[in-house]
Order: structure tokens, then sequence, then C-alpha cells
């Protein structure tokens, strides 16, 4: 038998109803991804595989997801919603290209895995015409039994359909389907024609591969990994889930976690060796974590990297764009953003450091802050090696401190400090003899007025 080596993957995309939401279902985010990213980064890609997406009208943000997570997408709309195998034809398109194999899938079931998608190929190899994915319900109610004979799948029956005897089958239907490609297409655009209502489903595919003579199989998997999102109890059991494996994979790859279940990882979140996460972290999309390094307790962290042996937290913030070095520490209550702290740099706590390089070594005291914003627009703000920002000082951007530098305590900095220069910018300081005795006299009367 010869190799099947082309695919196409037709991904639907509709929108759910019960969402209560402006934003389009598959584009609500589990682990810091859509739902559709997710699918599509299960989807085959490469040589011999094409990928077509099907969106409803009028849904371009769907649409742009998809060509961001796949350049390769091709975009197809279905324009009236009369089933699911409706919605695939909307890509008759791409299906009449005749590719060896065709897999049908949707954008709202972010769990499901390319090793189940590849599994779904298989029979087709072996001769099947349709596999369909299956799965073993808790609860089976309201969903289309699979009803199996001399193990091979002789009918979806629906819930309203089924009869007292196939109810009571827990194996049910995922929604996923694989097709020979030679005869997909025909046998999905007979199935309105079979329908007195005019209406697609999937579903009818296999009674009609059947009375073809041809073979149609189950693939099983885990009723988590096909779970569908039409909800946002749903879209948090979906979290759960996810957030449950990634915590698993990185346990299982070193990584060190004093409490796992307070963690929240995202599906794109990169671990070195040794590293350690104590309670209640949240970790965004975008984040590399370097070997040795510690994440303390409450901190939270998107679009950051974070070099060997360096220290995060307790209650920092790493917004997009910080980069921290190779033993380099940002401590309790400091926030960071499109900012590179070098190697052996501390910042170590009630600090703002934004649009801002600091060298390596450089040491910013207790309420450092660097004022980036003008109003208007972001300024740049450059710390050198070595240098060292005292207590309270707010450095105005844009601004250089040089290398070796020495900023005093309390001091608002507007222009640039040479290296080994020593800078302070203070009001002087009077002292006033008896004055807040004064002072107290004065308020207490005043006080003593206002409580007649």
């Amino acid at each position: 038998m010869t190799a099947r080596s082309s695919l196409t993957v037709v991904l639907a995309a509709g929108e759910g109803t019960r969402m209560r939401s402006s934003l389009p279902k598959v584009l609500h985010q589990i682990a810091g991804q859509s739902l559709l990213a997710h699918v599509l980064g299960a989807a085959a890609a490469g040589e011999g595989s094409q990928l077509a997406v099907v969106i409803g009208p009028d849904h371009d943000a769907v649409a742009n997801e998809a060509r961001r997570v796949r350049s390769d997408a091709q975009i197809f709309v279905q324009h009236e919603r009369l089933g699911t195998a409706h919605a695939v034809l909307a890509a008759r398109e791409a299906i009449a290209r005749g590719a060896d194999d065709l897999l049908i899938a949707f954008g709202d079931t972010p769990l499901i895995s390319a090793e189940t998608f590849a599994r779904m190929r298989a029979p087709l190899q072996q001769g099947a015409a349709l596999a369909v994915l299956g799965f073993h319900a808790a609860d089976p109610t309201g969903y289309g039994r699979l009803v199996v004979e001399n193990g091979r799948l002789v009918a979806i029956r629906e819930q309203a359909d089924a009869s007292a005897e196939e109810r009571k089958i827990t194996l049910c239907n995922a929604g996923v389907m694989a097709f020979d490609g030679k005869g997909a297409l025909a046998i999905i655009e007979k199935i309105g024609n079979a329908n007195a209502k005019g209406e697609y489903y999937l579903t009818d595919a296999v009674g009609m591969v059947r009375d073809l003579g041809l073979e149609a199989v189950v693939i099983e998997t885990s009723e988590d990994e096909v779970r569908g999102i039409n909800t946002k109890t749903q879209l948090a059991e979906a979290e759960a889930v996810m957030q449950a494996r990634l915590r698993k994979a990185a346990l299982e790859a070193g990584v060190t976690m004093i409490a796992p279940e307070t963690v929240f990882l995202a599906a794109d979140t990169k671990f070195g060796k040794d590293v350690t996460i104590e309670p209640f972290v949240v970790i965004g999309p975008g984040v590399t974590i370097d070997d040795g390094a510690v994440i303390h307790s409450f901190t939270h962290m998107i679009q950051s990297t974070i070099g060997k042996k360096a220290l995060v937290g307790p209650y920092a913030r790493m917004r997009p764009g910080s980069s921290l070095g190779d033993g380099a520490k940002i401590g309790n209550f400091v926030e960071t953003k499109s900012a590179v702290i070098e190697a052996g740099a501390k910042v170590n706590h009630l600090s703002y450091v934004g649009d801002a390089h600091v060298g390596a070594s450089a040491n910013l005291g207790a309420g450092t802050i660097t004022c980036n914003y003008d109003g208007f627009l972001k300024h740049k703000t450059l710390i050198g090696e070595g240098a060292f920002i005292g207590t309270n000082s707010s450095l105005v951007a844009p601004v250089t401190i040089g290398k070796g530098a020495y900023i005093g305590s309390g001091s608002v900095i507007t222009k640039n400090v040479p290296d080994d220069a020593l800078s302070v910018e203070r009001a002087q300081q009077m002292i006033r003899e008896g004055g807040a005795a004064r002072y107290r006299e004065v308020k207490l009367k005043e006080k003593a007025k206002k409580g007649k």
C-alpha cells in the first residue's frame, strides 16, 4: 500500500451562543493562548499539509488569529449556519484538491493533541474510509452515541433518536473525523441531499460510508482531551485540565514547585534546570526561566526572560520586555517593563524600572523610579555598570547614569551623570527650633473651634 503523505485539515471555528461575551468563542484563552491557537498548534504543518479555517461572517478577528498562529491558514466563510457538514463544505475548494487524508476538527477543543490527530489517520492507511474520534463519557447524556458492532462503527445515534439500550452506551462522539481524501467530498456533499430539512450533519457520514460498503472505525481518547467549550464554566474547567498538564510536565522536567496547585503557567513557558517556583506565582505567555532561577511567591510575569540563578520576588511584577540577567535580582514590590537588568544587578524593593537598561552589578535602592513617560512619549533611562542609585531617587528620562556613578538618596535626576561621578539633588534642609510645638498648638486650637 502506498504511503499517504498529503493532508487537508479543515478546522471549523464557528461561534458559540452561551459565552455571554462580545469576544468570539474561539478567541477566549486558556494557559495564555486562544482556544483556536491550541488546536492550530496541534494540527499538522509543513510539506504535504494544507490548513483551511472556516469562520462565520464578519469574524475578521478570528481570521487574523488563525493567520497569526499559522501563516499557511486559508480562510473560508460559512455565510449560513446549516450544520457541521455545511461548515466543512465552506472549504470545498481546499477539500477538492484531493489530499490523501481529510481531517475535520473544531476550534473550541483546545486540549486535543497532535498525537491524537496522527492516530486518526492511521486507520485510513489500513483501508478505512472514515475514522471517528470517540470517548467514554462519565455522563453520556446529551452526546451522540457511537454504535459499534464487531469492532466497526455502524452509526452515530443522537440522544433523541437513541433506543433505551443505545442510551446505555458510554462511548460518545467527539466530532473529530478523518476521511479518505479520495471520496470525502462526494460523501459530505451527499449529506445535505439526504436530509429533508436541507441541513448537513457530519454524523450522517457514517451511514453513507456503510451504504457504500466501506469501513468506518472509532479511535478512542480521553474525555478531557475532547472537551468542547461553550460556556465560561467549561472554559474554567478546561483551564484546570491544561494547568494540571503543564504543571506535571514541568515537574517531570525537573522544576521544583513547592505548591504546584497554586502556580499558573502558560502553554509556552520554558524552564531550564533546577528552577524553583514558590507558591502563588502566575506566569503568562512568553516567559523563559533559565537554570537555577528562583521565583518567589506572589510574582506575576509575562513576556520576560529570567537568567541563570536570578531571583525574582516575592510580590514582583515583570511586564512585557523585561529581561533579568544571570544572578540578577528584583525583589518585593518591584515592577519592570521594557527593562534590561544585566547580570548581578539588584533592584531589591519598592521600585519601578520601565524603558530602562541597567548595567551589570548596578544597585537600585528602595523607591527608585525611572520616570519614563512625560504624558505624551516614553523615554529611556540608561544606568551604567556598577552604578549606585540611592533610596527614593527619581530618574527623569531621557537620562544616562554613567558607570560607577553614585546618586545620593532622595535625588531627582534630570541631567546625565558622568562615569564615577557623585550626584545629589535636594532642597536645602531647614530647621526651626520649637516649630513643631507651635504648629501643634495652632492646629489644636483650630480643632477645638470646629468641635463646638
